[in-house]
């Protein structure tokens, strides 16, 4: 039985940091990680599917030229995407420079599913990984998400029997796009990678069974969003739910709850994340397995009934507070200075802020209109379309979007606010900062917005305020 300072379970971008960290000002850590040190995001989520998105933007761009600037004639090629994948962001899945990184700082490494034990005698914290026990004072959940598969007929049995089933994990490894795709679930990860494909020649079919794409977003996301990809030739079917799954015809069949069969060559599943949380021992510290997030308090401490666990923090995806990777590394932060009995930088939630990386993109940060609505705000809203704005219409084709502000009228700053279009996600920074640090909209409008610019289109949305 070995000792630690600190364990960490799950090295995603949160635990790897929070292990870097501890491991760098002198503690002893043990990072304990089944898969990939790094986790999700640099192997199968947000760099490789940027490299996706960002060869298809680039196709899409080429294909502008026709009526812009002259003539020119595309020909998709996914090699070259997928090589930058393999070599350049996921060292062809290897995650070696991320243990030598995490040793590099002093911390031990061991490849295992880690489970919480409950405590020894002296009440200092137990982790099982694999044959052997460890022992620390302080453990770190931060075990992160899977992707979902929902229980439709005939689905696990042709994912287990068969390569025609896709998650984002695998995904990111093909090695060329498909003839057909047929994308189940119309979130963030499914309307990305529908777009991408489509843009490299592939035939795509999103099935929503909500009413709408993006759900959690502005419904005028989801509308421009939907516009944009029938335009570009996506089937959205919406409201669709799915019954069944089977091989069949080119490659995979889905028969929809209305009868409709569908055909593609393949099936790429985002229909969500699942927790890592149900096999990882919570139980024996007190915290509820069957949960789907683990409570925590303002300083990354596990809470049950209220109060907190003593010795366990949880950061990440599984916290509850939002599955994002910027989210994870801020959380991993604060809990640093917490432990390292430093001044804690914690800012709170309420401007949170995220990226679709659609094209147009769909940027978010805070409330949107109906959260505010619902939490009893008095509100203004404020509304620009981009294609209004100066610069929107210079750009011309792909200028779809807006800028939206949702604003609590009664203390005259912004909740919330939506940017969609080019670059949205870069334009959200200044409102990213307006909704964290609650600065006056009044004061939003004295500011000069440099012409002609598509953040411009902020002052324009603020004088619409009404």
């Amino acid at each position: 039985m070995a000792d630690f300072d600190v364990i960490v379970l799950g090295l995603g971008p949160g635990g790897e940091d929070i292990a870097g960290a501890m491991a760098e000002a002198g503690w002893s850590v043990l990072g304990v990680e089944p898969h990939l040190a790094g986790g999700e995001c640099p192997y199968y989520g947000c760099i490789p599917s940027k490299m996706m998105v960002r060869g298809a933007e680039l196709l899409s761009e080429a294909r502008r030229v026709n009526g812009m600037a002259g003539q020119a004639t595309v020909t998709p090629d996914f090699a070259p995407v997928h090589a930058r994948i393999r070599d350049e962001a996921t060292d062809n899945w290897d995650d070696a420079v991320a243990v030598e990184r995490l040793e590099g700082k002093g911390g031990t490494f061991l490849r295992a599913a880690g489970r919480l034990a409950g405590r020894d005698d002296d009440g200092r914290l137990l982790v099982q990984a694999g044959e052997v026990t460890h022992r620390a004072k302080h453990v770190v959940v931060a075990t992160g998400t899977a992707p979902a598969l929902p229980p439709i007929d005939g689905l696990a049995e042709l994912r287990e029997t068969s390569e025609l089933v896709w998650t984002n994990r695998e995904a990111v490894k093909a090695t060329t796009a498909p003839d057909s795709l047929i994308v189940l679930g119309g979130g963030a990860i499914g309307c990305e990678m529908a777009q991408a494909f489509a843009r490299f020649g592939s035939t795509v079919t999103v099935v929503e069974p909500g009413p709408r794409l993006l759900a959690p977003e502005e419904p005028e996301s989801s509308e421009v969003v939907q516009a944009v990809f029938e335009r570009e030739g996506i089937t959205v079917r919406t409201g669709s739910a799915p019954a069944a799954v089977h091989a069949g015809g080119d490659g995979v069949q889905v028969r929809l709850a209305d009868g409709t069969e569908l055909t593609g060559a393949t099936l790429l599943v985002a229909a969500g994340r699942v927790p890592n949380l149900r096999e990882i021992g919570l139980e024996t510290v007190g915290l509820d397995p069957s949960a789907r997030s683990v409570t925590i308090d303002d300083h990354m401490r596990a809470l049950a009934g209220g109060e907190p666990v003593p010795g366990v923090y949880a950061i990440g995806d599984i916290a509850g507070h939002g599955a994002f990777t910027h989210l994870s590394i801020w959380q991993a932060r604060v809990l640093a200075q917490h432990l390292l009995g430093k001044e804690e930088t914690f800012g709170g939630y309420h401007g949170l802020a995220w990226v679709t990386f659609t094209d147009p993109e769909v940027g978010r940060v805070g409330m949107s209109e109906k959260q505010a609505r619902d939490a009893g705000l008095t509100l203004r809203i404020g509304t620009q379309q981009l294609s209004n704005n100066t610069r929107g219409w210079i750009h011309g084709p792909g200028n779809d979007g807006f800028v939206k502000l949702v604003e609590d009228a009664d203390r005259g700053v912004l909740v919330g606010a939506t940017v969609v279009g080019p670059s949205g996600g870069e334009i959200l920074a200044a409102l990213t900062l307006a909704v964290h640090a609650g600065v006056p909209t009044k004061t939003l409008a004295t500011m000069h917005y440099a012409y002609p610019t598509l953040h411009r289109a902020i002052g324009e949305a603020v004088q619409a305020l009404a």
